[in-house]
């Protein structure tokens, strides 16, 4: 596989820089945060955890809490993971190669850089801006979609444009899939996150027969250090699949994180709550920040998730942009590039407490250097 760019940048960056802007996830909560939303009997079960082997398919307790959040989904229908191993398991489990595989493009590497190492044929299907929005177009991914289309790869709410499609739009998506009989993989790991609560999509493992949903607790629940995500899917052939190549990655997940886990799900509106209320505010600052600044900068606003896109309108590239800006400043925006993104946007994070402070820094240096 190819070196997995957004990863190594952060590697490089993210705990060398004071100001990190381009967070995807939201302020993490700290362990007596989590601890004091528990109940009783989970508290008991914290306090006198066994740290042995867990079940490979994940706590059986913890698998009937995930299940619970859909409406057609059953505890054994779940597979828990970290959320880019299960991207892993899926992809070498389902995918061969020559398959034929239409992916949402900017992406996250993993959603196509694993399907086209194992020797796939990819589409790409374009986020791209209309105005001051972001959109997709079902008809053009209709004239990509062929008898031997294997599967489509979509994320929604999307990252990193913080796109969510309308609901006739998704409808549209899920029948034309049903009319190839093609399954569709969902990264969903920001659903829960839509800025206007009725805007939220069903999941797609509740939507679609054939809907595979990778969800988890980095983003949403503001606890991405527990490492835990799951697939939701109707297919018990390909589940059985997966879990036995788990045996040959991490066998079974951590059991600290799966007890935190459960508390995190049991207490997750009042989590959303506050991660919802953390991106409002620093949703506002970043349009009023470009709107400051309009020869410079431009807002496309997102719909959901705890990033944005904006594209960037100076004579500076963008990629040199984001470069002087961690050396001279220490603040870390990540360009388009490491999405493999046209166009001269960059990956802001609304997630983070300390966001206004590193905007200001910004501004501060866009003006002193006369938008350079």
């Amino acid at each position: 596989m190819q070196p997995f760019l957004l990863e190594r940048y952060f590697a490089r960056h993210e705990f060398a820089v004071q100001h990190l802007l381009c967070a995807s996830d939201c302020e993490s909560l700290n362990l007596a945060e989590v601890l004091a939303l528990a109940p009783p009997a989970l508290l008991q079960r914290w306090e006198t955890l066994h740290l042995g082997y867990t079940e490979s398919q994940g706590d059986p307790d913890l698998r009937a809490a995930i299940a619970a959040g859909y409406t057609t989904l059953a505890a054994e229908e779940v597979l828990v993971a970290a959320p880019e191993e299960l991207i892993f398991l899926f992809m070498h489990s389902f995918l061969h190669s020559g398959d034929e595989v239409i992916t949402i493009t900017p992406a996250y590497q993993s959603l196509h850089e694993v399907s086209r190492s194992i020797g796939c044929v990819l589409k790409c299907w374009p986020v791209r801006t209309s105005g001051t929005q972001w959109q997709l177009d079902v008809d053009e991914l209709a004239a990509l979609v062929t008898d031997r289309t294997r599967l489509i790869v979509v994320n929604f709410p999307h990252n990193p444009t913080g796109y969510l499609p309308p609901a006739a739009d998704f409808a549209a998506l899920l029948a034309l899939a049903d009319r190839y009989g093609v399954p569709i993989f969902c990264d969903e790991m920001y659903r829960g996150l839509e800025h206007t609560a009725h805007d939220r999509l069903p999941s797609i493992c509740d939507a679609y027969p054939h809907g595979i949903a990778l969800s988890g607790l980095s983003k949403v629940h503001a606890l991405p250090g527990l490492r835990i995500g799951w697939l939701a899917l109707h297919n018990a052939t390909l589940l059985a699949t997966m879990q036995s190549l788990k045996d040959y990655t991490t066998i079974c997940n951590s059991a600290p994180s799966e007890v935190l886990a459960r508390m995190a799900l049991g207490a997750q509106e009042s989590i959303i709550a506050r991660n919802l209320a953390i991106i409002a505010s620093n949703r506002n600052a970043a349009e009023s920040f470009c709107a400051r600044h309009p020869s410079l900068l431009g807002w496309l606003a997102p719909r959901a998730g705890s990033v944005a896109f904006p594209q960037w309108r100076g004579a500076l590239p963008v990629d040199e942009l984001c470069d002087r800006l961690v050396r001279s400043e220490g603040v870390l925006l990540a360009p388009g590039s490491l999405f493999n993104a046209s166009g001269s946007h960059f990956r802001l994070g609304l997630g983070r407490r300390n966001f206004e402070t590193g905007i200001a820094r910004l501004e501060a240096w866009l003006e002193s250097t006369q938008a350079t």
